[in-house]
């Protein structure tokens, strides 16, 4: 195990330096227990605390964590929080690979993302910002091992405006990520699971250490004056335990003459009681810092039958914390002390009179757990404001029906500081602080909500098809009212139509798919009747709406109509587990965004209709089917891109040129869209122009290279072209910039062809492209594709095309089409497909071919 366990605190990860630390979940669990829907073993979870805890010390930061790949595809979660309350977090617990923020960029890209402040983060995050819009600065490192890719480390600190982040803080981060990668890396290689599917694990960051309390043994002959002290006595004093004098004078001198004098009354009281006797005093050390001891001991007799009585005890060197707490209970307001995650670390005795708890109720506990009125959403950006910046933050807090505190938030390194004071009813408070269940409240007390929908308005922006703009509005509204059920009809030919749905039970909606628009249902009158429509609880809905299937018997409903500049969309349906009421503020917000949701789904359609057209044109572009011919097989596949149009430049082709001569063509044009298209049409058709005329194949490269130029579209294209001898195995290639082929020999062995290539088609119209001639023997296999089933961001593309290489090994004696499938089902399944990709697979038999599908 890495570092030592020293200590359970308050059901977080507490860290002791480089002693150790030991973790606990929210529950008081071990983390290393079944943690949310998976088994996370005791060590990744140290790993983990350690890597963050350490990282946030290098840079000077406040707060860290790391993000850790799930069993979802795509999906980040958040694996360990340091410095920070999860419960505060928790819109930011899931990270979806391909969001516009920067945990997501840094983890596609494999490329730091360093923010210096909230200007810089803005102009390149603006829906990190629109979320948490306070002045930090973040940093972001990508945590690879090897060649997998785990997760994102991240750290937040006070932001440095007008100054990037400078270099030693950059290597100090990836230094940090390189490490986690190489620990992560060998937990996979012992067996471990190196993936996060529960909450996160709350970690306690070092805190400035307060002088211990020190213990003092002593021994005071009352009737001669003698003291026996021991060492620590002595060192308080700031003496050698040699030279001590060994008189009571010699303490008390150090003593204030009142608390001297108070000294030789707890020795009267000990002389005459015989009982134990306490005292608290001041003591002045070496140093000029005051000690404040605790005297407590009682009278002995000496052994035997001589006269005299001693006194023996301890003094307790108690520093300066019982002061403070004295000062604080003298104070006319409420006083808490907080650590970073929430636990009260100190209350005096007003506030345990305005909260109604005594101290031995808070101590050590959660504010929003201990006292659950403090933990009302409306409060809670209101704490994030503090926890990021060092500004004081001031708001309003509901206790009772009639009790109302002015609350005081004093941000520091290691906590906060609240000031509570009673306060009157304010003369505006929102409904969703003064009526019980959640609500939306006004923009000054609800202002973290608001920041949700913003986030949905940008990120309403980014999304271009239906069903991105659907993914957008589940991740971003539902979480933002407490909704936990969505659908979403868009309308078609005077007919709603199910979209997108998400919490309904299965099958629920069906009956509802094509209604037409004279129903009588709350999803189709909200859009013929333009306004939205608002249902407290089920009940109310079924009294509106008598027969209407019921998919609950409690909850609430919002319907909101989906009209964009004029022309009605389709509906969208919200649902909540809990009846609940809706403020105006809040009907007002949501009937705005249902305006941007429908715009959002009108220019969706519009792009899916021209999506359409162009995916037609490229399969106009590609090859239906590939020739039948006798001793090769051919088997082509092609995946477009899932950004853009998902149309591209990627091709493949198989022309017979005559004489027993196949030739084998892929390519690729740069960038996605029609236009590459376009070009990729137009190139395909000259590569097999100049095939069918008999050029040999440094011809038909070169004349390709010029009938680019001459096109100028502003764009380049690789290309690899092979002429095959179907009977021979006679083989000539070319290369224009374009991935090596792989050959598979018929033993297994496979191998990454050495083919000297020119520079890519469009840039040099004096390019020479040399000839490679080799042999395809029976049996083999030759592989030709595009660079994205091999390039992947941040990661060299050589071990692309070693994965792809081992893989074309593996597939044995597989017929061609399922070998083909075999190399781009990983790509296939990728939700997040940057790049379009094109595989040719052409295999030379010594007897009748196989049936090529």
């Amino acid at each position: 195990m890495r570092g030592t366990a020293a200590g359970e605190h308050a059901g977080c990860v507490t860290w002791y330096g480089a002693a150790g630390y030991t973790p606990q979940s929210q529950s008081g669990a071990m983390p290393g227990r079944l943690n949310g829907s998976g088994r996370v073993p005791d060590e990744l979870s140290l790993v983990l605390a350690q890597a963050a805890v350490g990282a946030t010390e290098a840079v000077g930061g406040y707060a860290g964590g790391v993000y850790l790949r799930s069993r979802t595809q795509g999906l980040l979660r958040l694996a360990v929080l340091a410095g920070l309350p999860g419960r505060l977090f928790r819109p930011w617990w899931r990270m979806h690979v391909n969001r516009p923020f920067p945990v997501a960029e840094a983890y596609r890209s494999g490329q730091a993302v360093l923010l210096g402040d909230a200007e810089e983060a803005m102009r390149r995050f603006p829906q990190l910002m629109a979320g948490l819009p306070y002045p930090f600065g973040s940093l972001y490192a990508p945590v690879v091992g090897g060649d997998e890719k785990f997760g994102v480390l991240v750290v937040l600190r006070p932001a440095t405006p007008g100054h990037p982040v400078d270099h030693s803080d950059r290597r100090r981060m990836q230094t940090a990520a390189r490490r986690l990668g190489t620990a992560l890396a060998e937990l996979g290689a012992d067996g471990g699971l190196v993936e996060w599917d529960g909450e996160p694990t709350p970690v306690q960051l070092p805190t400035a250490s307060a002088p211990p309390v020190r213990i003092c043994y002593f021994d005071w002959d009352l009737d001669s004056g003698a003291v026996t002290a021991d060492d620590e006595l002595c060192a308080i004093l700031g003496t050698d335990p040699a030279g001590f004098a060994g008189t009571i004078d010699s303490l008390a001198e150090h003593l204030a003459p009142e608390d001297a004098y108070g000294l030789w009354a707890v020795a009267a009281q000990a002389a005459r009681s015989g009982g134990p006797v306490s005292r608290r005093m001041w003591l002045r050390g070496p140093d000029g810092r005051l000690h404040l001891l605790e005297l407590s001991g009682r009278r002995t007799q000496p052994p035997g039958d001589g006269p005299g009585s001693r006194l023996t005890g301890y003094l307790v060197d108690l520093g300066t914390g019982p002061a403070v707490a004295e000062a604080t209970d003298r104070l006319p307001r409420g006083i808490l002390s907080l650590d970073r995650l929430g636990r009260i670390t100190h209350i005096n005795r007003n506030a345990e009179t305005l909260l109604g708890h005594a101290r031995s109720e808070l101590a050590g506990r959660v504010l929003w757990e201990v006292l659950p009125w403090f933990g009302h959403p409306a409060y809670e950006d209101h704490y994030r404001a503090a926890l990021f910046g060092y500004d004081p933050v001031h708001f309003m807090a509901r206790r009772g029906p009639k009790e109302w505190l002015t609350v005081s938030l004093y941000p520091g390194h290691d906590g906060l500081t609240a000031t509570l004071t009673p306060a009157e009813e304010p003369a505006y408070a929102s409904g969703s602080i003064v009526r019980p269940g959640p609500g939306f409240g006004s923009p000054t007390d609800r202002a973290s909500s608001l920041y949700r929908p913003v986030a949905l308005a940008i990120a309403l922006t980014e999304a271009v098809t239906a069903r991105q703009v659907s993914a957008v509005v589940t991740e971003e509204l539902l979480p933002a009212f407490g909704g936990r059920q969505l659908a979403i009809y868009l309308l078609n030919e005077r007919h709603l139509y199910l979209a997108w749905e998400t919490g309904f039970p299965k099958g629920f909606l069906d009956r509802f798919d094509g209604v037409a628009l004279d129903a009588r249902l709350p999803g189709v009158e909200t859009l013929t009747s333009g306004r939205p429509i608002f249902f407290e609880s089920m009940e109310r809905l079924a009294a509106a709406y008598p027969g209407i299937p019921i998919d609950a018997d409690v909850g609430a409903r919002a319907f909101l109509p989906l009209i964009a500049s004029g022309r009605p969309v389709g509906s969208c349906i919200l649902g909540f587990d809990h009846p609940r009421g809706f403020s105006p503020e809040e009907r007002t917000v949501l009937t705005a965004l249902a305006g941007l949701i429908a715009q959002a789904l009108q220019r969706a359609q519009r792009y899916d209709s021209e999506a359409a057209l162009a995916r037609g044109l490229q399969d106009a572009l590609l090859p239906h089917r590939l020739p039948v011919l006798q001793f090769v097989d051919t088997v082509g596949r092609y995946l477009p891109g899932t950004q853009g149009m998902e149309v591209g430049g990627d091709w493949y082709d198989v022309v017979e040129t005559g004489c027993g001569e196949l030739a084998l063509v892929i390519g690729d044009v740069q960038g996605h869209g029609v236009s590459a298209a376009a070009t990729m049409g137009q190139l395909r058709s000259a590569v097999r122009a100049f095939a069918l005329s008999g050029h040999d194949p440094q011809e038909v490269m070169s004349g390709t290279n010029r009938l680019l130029i001459d096109l100028d579209p502003g764009q380049f294209a690789s290309c690899c072209y092979i002429v095959l001898d179907r009977e021979s195995g006679s083989t000539q290639a070319v290369r224009a910039g374009h991935p090596q082929p792989l050959l598979r020999h018929p033993d297994g062995r496979t191998e990454v062809l050495d083919i000297p290539g020119g520079v890519v088609l469009g840039v040099d119209v004096e390019a020479s492209y040399p000839v490679t001639e080799m042999w395809l023997e029976p049996g083999a296999v030759l592989a030709l594709y595009t660079d994205g089933l091999v390039e992947q961001p941040g990661i060299d593309i050589d071990l692309g095309i070693e994965r792809l290489r081992s893989a074309l090994a593996e597939v044995g004696s597989d017929p061609l089409a399922d070998a083909a499938d075999r190399l781009i089902l990983e790509a296939r399944q990728a939700t997040d497909r940057p790049d379009d990709i094109a595989l040719l697979l052409a295999a030379r038999w010594a007897d009748v071919p196989r049936q090529a599908p």
